[in-house]
């Protein structure tokens, strides 16, 4: 049997009952109930395509590595990535009973880290329950320590993977808004976040962007030694970023301007060329959707997976392909499900900015728009973000985000930072930004854009946690911003 055959029969037979939760390399990805989903492509190596009206997925399947009653496992690749890795899908009340164990036992070891750690306070009340109405997570354990009048609110991950440390600044920050709320009886005076050994360095940075009146503590745990080393936010969050000098941004486009001008041809109106400086190569992209790239002169095309080399036999596979896509993914589009439509809705939103900032802002200056200013790997998978300019010279940095996404603040805090940074040591016009621009000393601007009833309810919050340096515009748009930007709410 062929890996895509068997791949479709494993998925029919263990999704037909029961709560199934998908995960990538152990972070939760998805509830199962309400996707739709299809195997497409090869036989050796088939597609899986996942989606729903908030998520879309794909990868490109290697192997079937485990196949039980309480999970599916599979390896997986996908674009920009060297290594596989793993996408799993478990049945929940299995899993439930293995972690809730796992949980009571966290919970425990850290309550007595925490009298030992602070024996002049009271450790007042300690969970790990999940509380959605206020967006909680259960994959935090949050308590609360006094001392007299006065409280500290305590979060810790209860894991070590990358998304669960790099979400606990937003837990507890709304952790500590629920703890402000709920306790009359004392004041709260720090917030204190316990972390695996070297999970300061994910948070630290962002810690930069919080109110000065906010006392935030951060401690590392040694589950050996079973001690707390309390580490200093500002030792642990310098970190180094570079930005993309713009002359090789220039440089990568005039080298694949040959190879690439006729594919643009095609379809002039909605490709568009991105250089991607860490690989060094050039994506093309079909209203924000990638469907081919220029690699070492050669041009490879393929939606999700750009890996059809383009040559003379190949051409008219090019041509149905953007024929597919001028039928699906177009603003009046009826097939509004179609995987097509709805992948990487943020690119898509992307590329209407990019067209006119100033149906943002008017004050934005169109002529000098930047995207994926940053050096680092990595960043082409995270929010998008643009940087631009006011008409009266002073930063501007846009971050966008097509569904709700509960740490979009922070995030954008932690963006706004490092373009602060680089403000700061003059680093844009070294590397070739805004030309003839004589850039304001003042903090950059923060606009958070999405449409209007996609911000996450905890939004708000957040918000008010961060500094009053950081001067910040959300930008609401109406529902159909595919079909043009519409500003229906400014704050």
């Amino acid at each position: 049997m062929d890996l895509s055959v068997e791949l479709q029969a494993c998925l029919k037979e263990f999704t037909a009952e029961g709560s199934i939760e998908i995960r990538e390399n152990g972070g939760r990805l998805a509830p199962f109930s309400g996707l739709s989903w299809e195997v497409q492509g090869a036989a050796e190596k088939p597609l899986l395509h996942l989606w729903s009206e908030n998520h879309n997925l794909t990868r490109r399947v290697l192997a079937i590595t485990d196949h039980s009653d309480q999970r599916l496992a599979l390896a997986v690749e996908r674009f920009g990535r060297a290594k596989p890795d793993r996408l799993e899908f478990i049945r929940l009340e299995f899993e439930r009973a293995q972690r809730d164990l796992s949980r009571e036992a966290f919970c425990d070891g850290l309550g007595r880290l925490l009298r030992a750690q602070f024996p002049e306070e009271t450790l007042e009340f300690l969970s790990a329950s999940p509380d959605l109405e206020h967006s909680l997570s259960g994959n935090h354990v949050r308590g609360i320590l006094r001392q007299g009048s006065s409280c500290s609110a305590v979060l810790a991950p209860d894991g070590e993977s990358a998304e669960s440390i790099e979400g606990s600044l937003t837990f507890a920050l709304l952790w500590l808004d629920r703890v402000r709320h709920s306790n009359p009886r004392g004041t709260i005076h720090v917030l204190r976040l316990i972390l695996p050994r070297g999970g300061a360095r994910h948070l630290a940075h962002r810690a930069g962007a919080l109110t000065e009146d906010l006392s935030v503590e951060l401690y590392e745990r040694d589950p050996l030694k079973e001690t707390l080393e309390k580490i200093d936010p500002r030792r642990a969050g310098n970190q180094d970023t570079r930005l993309v000098p713009q002359r090789e941004s220039e440089a990568l486009l005039d080298l694949s301007r040959a190879a690439l001008d006729p594919v643009v041809a095609l379809s002039p109106r909605a490709v568009t060329s991105h250089p991607v400086w860490q690989s060094r190569e050039v994506l093309l992209r079909f209203r924000g959707l990638a469907f081919a790239r220029w690699d070492r002169r050669r041009v490879f095309f393929g939606c999700p997976d750009p890996r059809t080399e383009l040559n003379a036999s190949s051409f008219a596979a090019l041509k149905n392909l953007l024929q597919q896509l001028e039928n699906y993914r177009h603003p009046l589009s009826t097939e509004t499900c179609h995987p097509l439509y709805r992948g990487q809705p943020e690119r898509w939103l992307e590329a209407l900015v990019l067209e006119d900032v100033t149906r943002i802002d008017a004050a934005l200056d169109s002529r000098f728009v930047y995207s994926g200013v940053f050096a680092e790997a990595g960043r082409e998978h995270g929010i998008p973000k643009l940087l631009t300019v006011t008409r009266a010279g002073r930063l501007a940095v846009l971050e966008l985000k097509a569904s709700e996404h509960i740490h979009l603040p922070l995030e954008a805090a932690g963006d706004w930072l490092q373009i602060r940074r680089h403000l700061e040591q003059r680093d844009f016009a070294r590397s070739g930004y805004f030309p003839g621009i004589e850039l304001q000393a003042a903090p950059p601007l923060l606009y958070l854009l999405a449409p209007e009833l996609r911000f996450h309810p905890s939004t708000d919050t957040l918000m008010r946690f961060l500094s009053k340096d950081l001067e910040t515009t959300r930008v609401g748009l109406a529902e159909g911003w595919r079909r043009g930007l519409c500003v229906v709410m400014r704050q």
